[in-house]
């Protein structure tokens, strides 16, 4: 039997992981995208300020992973730790490598764009757009397809919503393949306060959608962080036809995606790496029309997935990897710039519950014996 003994004192019995079957390839009423963490090198220096240091046969057997369950990868992400510990020479890399397993495996890739490059701090417009290009270059050589990040730069450099559609106006014209834009709000990252010219949402959405209408041929999509369904749905209905909403919303995904009788999101989530085997069997239903199945597969992985991205949202990256542990995906809780620090003893405890209930550890004993030994070891 598969106990584990709960900080609280509590005992708890792990079920039995669900089975679920996997899929012929992917989804064919969706698109869907899961956002991969990285697997550090528990032996390297991956302390907080150190060059990234990645187990990369680990990190791209995770990909593997998520490509079996006929989702695609988002590449380099933030859920890759972009902006706290993953620097770009190893960024760079990664989007090289998984790019080429894409192509051996005939998975689907997105990577992301940034200017993480730069060193912190002020940096001109010039100096932005340089960084922009030189990475949209890189993932381009790659062979992915283009993910345009918010730059905490750009946010800090810009001074109205001319200056953010000037510069991705420049990167719309420049890449030779029609990208996705990405929105990311501050529960993520609050230095992106402000972000499209306006901390008001209205507003900046203007601005949005003036870049989007005045090159849509460009745009494939654009993936809505703002964990805010109703905005998201409000802009969903005005986008041109032929571009996509991708739902980052990991609070109302389900809901999301599901849709209504004017349209549905698809999606590019970082939940998406912790409950691949669901989402996939999730999207098996939607294909087949059975909405009940759809709904019912989904729903024990909401409050998995709002515990783990709750707040500080930002060190959702944390339960991520903690997860993919007990799920036997890696062999050690360890993550670049030290950042398996970034939940407490009570919120992991929380997650083994929440995990159990959605049928997410498909091997309970190693699950309770990896659990039984990192509270041994914090807790005593």
């Amino acid at each position: 039997m598969a106990v584990v003994n709960l900080p609280s004192g509590r005992r708890l019995t792990l079920g039995a992981g669900t089975a679920w079957a996997r899929p012929d390839g992917p989804p064919a009423s969706r698109v869907a995208f899961a956002a991969a963490h990285v697997v550090a090198d528990p032996r390297a220096d991956n302390a907080p300020g150190a060059p990234a240091a990645l187990d990369w046969e680990a990190t791209l057997a995770f990909r593997r992973h998520l490509w079996s369950h006929g989702l695609g990868v988002a590449e380099a992400m933030d859920t890759a730790q972009r902006g706290m510990g993953l620097d770009y020479a190893a960024t760079r890399e990664l989007i090289r490598r998984s790019a080429a397993e894409a192509a051996a495996v005939g998975g689907r890739i997105v990577a992301g764009v940034a200017t993480d490059q730069l060193p912190p701090g002020p940096a001109a417009l010039e100096e932005i757009r340089s960084a922009y290009e030189e990475q949209l270059a890189d993932v381009s050589a790659a062979g992915a397809v283009p993910v345009l990040m918010c730059s905490r730069h750009l946010a800090g450099t810009a001074r109205d919503a001319d200056d953010y559609l000037a510069t991705y106006r420049a990167l719309l014209e420049i890449s030779d393949r029609p990208v996705v834009l990405h929105w990311l709000g501050t529960a993520f990252d609050p230095a992106l306060e402000g972000y499209w010219g306006s901390s008001d949402v209205d507003k900046a959405t203007e601005t949005v959608l003036e870049l989007i209408n005045g090159n849509p041929a460009k745009v494939d999509g654009i993936k809505i962080s703002l964990l805010d369904a109703e905005h998201e749905i409000r802009l969903r209905r005005r986008l041109p036809a032929g571009v996509r909403l991708y739902t980052g919303d990991d609070f109302d995904y389900p809901r999301l995606i599901r849709g209504d009788e004017q349209g549905y999101s698809d999606a590019l989530l970082g939940i998406f790496a912790a409950i691949a085997p669901a989402a996939s069997a999730a999207f098996a239903a939607l294909d087949r029309g059975d909405l009940d199945g759809y709904d019912r597969i989904l729903a024990p992985t909401v409050p998995l997935s709002r515990h783990i991205f709750e707040k500080p949202t930002f060190y959702y990256k944390t339960g991520i990897v903690f997860l993919a542990w007990l799920a036997g995906h890696q062999s050690h809780f360890t993550m670049v710039g030290g950042l398996q620090s970034g939940r407490s003893v009570p919120h992991f405890a929380r997650l083994i519950e929440l995990a159990d209930a959605a049928g997410l550890l498909p091997d309970p004993e190693l699950a309770a014996h990896r659990a039984g030994r990192f509270f041994e070891v914090t807790v005593g």
